[in-house]
């Protein structure tokens, strides 16, 4: 399977940090946020934890108070399709492969819920053919990027047809709001929106060739509760530990040494990193672990920096950015990991 055609999306609207930290402090409801909650928000907000911007699908700042389940889920409603489909059409001229020569379309994400799914409505904005495949991937968390594109390449592998569109998108605003619990707190402070797309097909199509050759996951339910969505009040809540970090490298180690040694490669092979950014101190211990220089993390870092952690769609924004950027041609290995706990990796061709 090659990726083809690579597109992004953001909402118009970004803010930076410490533009975030002044608009709550002036807000009438900050006050009702106990002096606990106010610090975690200001270290989180003004500190250095890599990220200096975000977008976000919020008219103002003011809107993270409105702590209801209709706000939040008509906010999801009215950005999911139009970032997915943005992030699509951007795929689709890349590829150069207009909508009706899709075969498949699969679409993930954590945070909202439509049904029909957003495959419908993002397959009626494309004008895609009405006996396309089409799959709505859910629960997957920031992790669901690798499973997605896996699955495309089984779709391929199976003869199911030429060309498969396949979007991560999140509207992590639909997801947060201000209260007094820590993770919700700082989930609110990290993350941002976003949609990231690609058109796989099972032969190069110009540009530089990006083959995905070999893939593996994990899967580890006993840490489960370390990082998740529960439901409360009708309204997600991330539950996010201090452990997930150090979880994140132990798992994303364990992915690659098992398929490098199925591919029979070796980790001095691997040319070029695109890693999930999930916080600057994520990437602090997968470089720790895997040994990993400074400059091996650079574009997860500015994509970070740029707009938080986006969840599912942030690995596509990273490998859109080596690909950009020109990093060396080789092997290049991909990795996401999230809810579940789960982690994934693919093992990428680039000439």
């Amino acid at each position: 399977m090659y990726i083809i055609g690579l597109g992004t999306a953001t909402p118009p609207r970004r803010y930076r940090q410490k533009e975030c930290w002044t608009s709550l402090t002036a807000s009438p409801h900050f006050g009702e946020l106990s002096p606990r909650s106010q610090a975690i928000l200001k270290k989180v907000l003004t500190g250095d934890n890599g990220i200096v911007t975000r977008h976000l699908a919020l008219d103002t700042l003011e809107e993270v108070f409105a702590m209801t389940p209709d706000v939040l889920h008509a906010r999801f409603v009215a950005h999911a399709p139009r970032l997915a489909t943005q992030a699509a059409e951007r795929a689709l001229a890349a590829a150069r492969t207009p909508p009706e020569d899709i075969d498949a379309i699969l679409v993930s994400t954590c945070t909202g819920y439509l049904c029909p799914g957003l495959t419908s409505y993002v397959g009626e904005r494309l004008g895609l053919r009405p006996d396309v495949l089409a799959l709505d991937l859910v629960g997957q968390g920031c992790g669901a990027a690798l499973p997605n594109l896996q699955t495309a390449s089984s779709l391929l592998a199976a003869g199911q047809g030429q060309r498969v569109l396949a979007i991560c998108v999140e509207v992590c605003s639909a997801a947060f709001y201000l209260d007094d619990d820590a993770g919700v707190l700082i989930s609110a402070c990290l993350f941002g929106d976003g949609a990231g797309a690609a058109v796989l097909a099972p032969a190069a199509h110009g540009g530089r060739r990006v083959r995905w050759t070999a893939s593996g996951s994990l899967h580890k339910p006993d840490d489960r509760d370390r990082l998740r969505f529960e439901q409360k009040n009708g309204m997600l809540r991330n539950i996010l530990t201090p452990e997930v970090p150090d979880l994140a490298a132990e798992y994303v180690s364990t992915v690659l040494d098992t398929t490098l040694a199925r591919s029979r490669v070796t980790r001095d092979q691997i040319a070029a990193w695109i890693l999930h950014p999930g916080g600057r101190d994520v990437l602090q211990a997968l470089r720790n672990r895997l040994s990993l220089p400074p400059a091996a993390v650079r574009w997860s870092e500015d994509i970070l920096r740029e707009h938080g952690n986006m969840s599912s769609p942030s690995v596509l924004f990273v490998l859109q950015a080596a690909l950009a950027a020109g990093a060396p041609g080789g092997l290049w290995w991909m990795s996401s990991f999230g809810a579940g706990f789960s982690c994934h990796g693919a093992l990428l061709e680039v000439d």
